[in-house]
């Protein structure tokens, strides 16, 4: 019996995907449960398990095809018996070996210039040796692919960058291949198509920057009194909770305090309307292997410091694995970033839309502060709050992120209730 293997459903907000990997070869068997292809989105990558066991008898989109919700990529046969995927599969360029007498001629910087840019047999043969006896040298190669590089591009100019970002994949085979190319000054390049999130995290950057009005205010934080909160705590914290006590659910509690205080840096535009959130859902920027991600905590005013923590470290674990699901990135009504964690000092960071702030953390560091007309050195954190300004004035801004800094200085023990 052939059963049918498609896309699964997408999001409204995601209208197309990208085959990365195949796991298995056609021809090969699969148990039901196993992941079979990793689809990438502009969000998140998706795990397609095998809805029955059986021998993969045909795949028909590849690795590096986009796809659409609901579009037939694959059949099982769960009647056959496994058969050799060599015997299925044509070979491959990769897997012809060029002939001795031609790796003979092959000189060691030009064998290994051939293997940097993956020419195949029949391209290695068709190179005219200028070396002694007709050796190839690394100027041949080099030169050999310059001329192919030149013949292709006259021969296949695309109508736009869009249609470069196509050719590229599809001859390169998957969106995350790469492309060598020789510069007309004789230098290599390498060409590498963006990620569907990579190309989704510059759209959505670009749409935030020419639809908004973007300003930055900046403030200043001692964080003393955290750091001493969390000394004091955090081992009892850990035991109590089993997760550790960080900075993040501090500066989740204070931004939270300052929406409730201020609900317009908490709203959105909508055409010329303005949506006031009643409800307080903070997206937590993670760097991530694809790419910036930014995972939503939803209903930050009604969890613990405990609930938080724990919400940000399984969110921050499944990031890194590329097992966030599309639901935990969509929303959110107000964003944090932390670019101290990689030592930034300051930084002026753009708004995620449709949200109208986000808040910037920085690296804290030992700073000389006055204090009742002293010099003292403290624990001190530049904060940015950037917002639009189409509807959030200077002076909710400026307070707001006052307010956020009052609740960092002088936070409630112990810790908020956990």
């Amino acid at each position: 019996m052939l059963i049918e293997i498609k896309v699964p459903a997408l999001s409204e907000s995601v209208a197309e995907a990208t085959l990365i990997n195949w796991h298995k070869r056609q021809g090969d068997h699969v148990e039901r449960g196993e992941n079979l292809i990793d689809i990438e989105t502009d969000k998140v990558v998706l795990e397609l398990p095998a809805p029955q066991s059986g021998v993969l008898a045909e795949i028909i989109k590849g690795d590096g095809a986009t796809v659409i919700s609901g579009e037939l990529i694959a059949r099982i046969d769960t009647a056959a018996k496994e058969t050799k995927a060599t015997a299925q599969q044509p070979e491959t360029a990769e897997s012809v070996t060029p002939p001795a007498d031609v790796m003979q001629l092959l000189m060691p910087a030009a064998r290994k210039a051939a293997e940097e840019n993956n020419l195949v047999a029949e391209e290695i043969a068709a190179i005219h040796g200028t070396g002694r006896g007709g050796r190839i040298t690394k100027e041949d190669v080099l030169d050999h692919i310059k001329n192919i590089t030149t013949s292709t591009s006259s021969s296949q100019q695309p109508d736009s960058k869009t249609d470069q970002v196509v050719s590229t994949t599809q001859t390169t085979g998957t969106s995350s291949s790469a492309a060598n190319q020789i510069t007309e000054s004789g230098r290599m390049e390498k060409r590498i198509p963006m990620t569907r999130l990579r190309m989704r995290i510059a759209e959505r950057l670009v749409q935030s920057q020419s639809t908004a009005a973007i300003l930055t205010t900046f403030n200043e934080v001692n964080m003393q009194a955290i750091m001493d909160l969390r000394t004091r705590y955090k081992t009892s914290f850990e035991k109590e909770y089993g997760v550790k006590l960080g900075f993040t659910s501090f500066f989740v509690k204070a931004a939270v305090a300052a929406l409730k205080k201020f609900p317009i840096i908490n709203a959105s535009v909508d055409g010329n309307d303005i949506i006031y959130h009643e409800y307080y859902d903070i997206g937590i920027a993670v760097a991530s292997p694809r790419g910036l991600v930014v995972p939503i905590i939803r209903d930050a005013d009604k969890l613990s410091f405990a609930e938080i923590e724990k919400q940000v470290a399984d969110l921050a674990k499944r990031a890194q694995d590329s097992k966030l699901t599309i639901e935990e990135l969509t929303g959110g009504t107000f964003s944090i970033t932390n670019g101290g964690v990689f030592g930034s000092m300051l930084s002026t960071p753009i708004i995620n839309p449709p949200q109208s702030a986000i808040l910037g953390i920085h690296a804290t560091k030992e700073r000389p502060v006055v204090e009742n007309g002293q010099i003292v050195i403290r624990p001190v954190n530049y904060l940015a709050l950037s917002y639009d300004h189409r509807i959030i004035d200077g002076r909710e801004a400026v307070l707001s992120l006052a307010a956020i800094k009052e609740a960092l200085e002088y936070p409630v023990s112990p810790l908020y209730e956990a």
